[in-house]
């Protein structure tokens, strides 16, 4: 296809021919995309970029002469650029895929050790998704608040109400005890590492949805414990949330804040996604809204769409602290974005800034 002015141009890296040429064949039915070059391993692809720098990289882990982790750190070192991952070694959970996303990779897309040609034309929606949305994304960071609007009506089915309907808080004026909700998505994996490595022991009790696949929450939440002074764990139906602890929803099923007495809870439900999500982030801001009131701190960081937003308004209108990340740390800019036009944040603010944000609403509010 000849470019247009507004052509995602991608470098697709992956030793299979197979791979390479369907994959072509998918990315080049899109009229916004143009793939720019196919390589059977990173040389070859260093080669290709030297001549011509793609605006996004559609990578394999296990290929010949240089390994795809290895191929990512060094992009992203040297000039980072929107890469996807579409390898047999990143299924849910695996240390791979964490090293990937660990690494900046966008996106992961997990193909089978057969049958690929028939994966990828499956799949194929979900390989332009992935696609789009890297090419949207501010890899270099690893505003003025807008007018506030009127949140658009969104069918009950699509939004929080399909999980937890609107109603009457249930908070306590004041507690001891204070809880952080934190909600956030692509780019997340790292940004979180950042503020949770950020925080001493003593800190309040953390409720995180991260937008990620079944299987991988797990794992992520295993990794973080051994960097962190805080104790962080993939959140389980009835965990108390506690100081110096940071509950992390398991993927594939939605996390909400209860209350007992002066004391907070979690529960671990199904149900229907929300915001094409599940965990969600709304799911769990509705729910600290209603329990937790202003004896909560809400942030809202990097991500695509608007998940949280809505969430993050009903924090703030019940007294909650409510931050949202600026768009110059953020990978993608999205929800924090929609949470920001909605007036749904108190402070806009770094990432650099949030692990003192946390720290401060705990001090003030005791």
């Amino acid at each position: 296809m000849s470019p247009t002015r507004a052509t995602i141009q991608v470098l697709i890296v992956d030793d299979s021919a197979v791979v390479r040429q369907v994959m072509q064949a998918i990315l080049e039915e899109e009229p916004d995309m143009e793939v720019i070059g196919a390589a059977s391993d990173p040389l070859f692809a260093m080669d290709k970029m030297a001549r011509r720098w793609p605006d996004v990289i559609v990578l394999d882990i296990e290929m010949p002469r240089m390994d795809g982790l290895t191929f990512l750190r060094k992009v992203m070192a040297e000039r980072p650029t929107p890469v996807v991952i579409c390898s047999t070694l990143t299924e849910a959970g695996t240390e791979t895929a964490l090293q990937a996303m660990a690494a900046g990779a966008a996106d992961i897309i997990s193909k089978p050790k057969a049958g690929l040609r028939d994966f990828l034309l499956q799949s194929a929606a979900e390989l332009v998704r992935a696609v789009r949305a890297a090419a949207r994304a501010n890899v270099r960071a690893l505003r003025p608040q807008a007018t506030p609007v009127a949140p658009a009506t969104v069918p009950r089915r699509l939004s929080a109400d399909a999980i937890l309907p609107p109603g009457p808080t249930s908070a306590m004026a004041r507690t001891t005890d204070r809880v952080v909700a934190i909600g956030t998505s692509t780019g997340g994996t790292q940004a979180l590492e950042q503020v949770l490595v950020a925080l001493p022991r003593i800190t309040p009790g953390i409720v995180v949805v991260q937008h990620m696949p079944e299987k991988f929450t797990a794992s992520f939440a295993q990794r973080l414990d051994s960097l962190c002074a805080v104790s962080v764990r993939e959140a389980a139906n009835n965990d108390r949330v506690l100081p110096g602890q940071v509950l992390i929803a398991p993927g594939g099923r939605h996390m909400v804040l209860k209350r007992s007495g002066a004391f907070y809870h979690v529960q671990i439900i199904d149900g229907p996604h929300v915001n094409r999500h599940r965990p969600s982030v709304d799911v769990l801001f509705r729910s600290v809204a209603r329990f937790a009131g202003a004896n909560a701190t809400g942030i809202i960081m990097t991500g695509m769409g608007d998940d949280g937003a809505r969430g993050l308004k009903e924090m703030f209108d019940a007294g909650a602290d409510t931050y949202a990340q600026d768009e110059a740390s953020c990978v993608v800019f999205g929800m924090p974005k929609e949470a920001i036009k909605l007036g749904a944040a108190r402070q806009v603010i770094s990432l650099e800034e949030i692990p003192r944000a946390i720290l401060e609403g705990a001090r003030l509010r005791r």
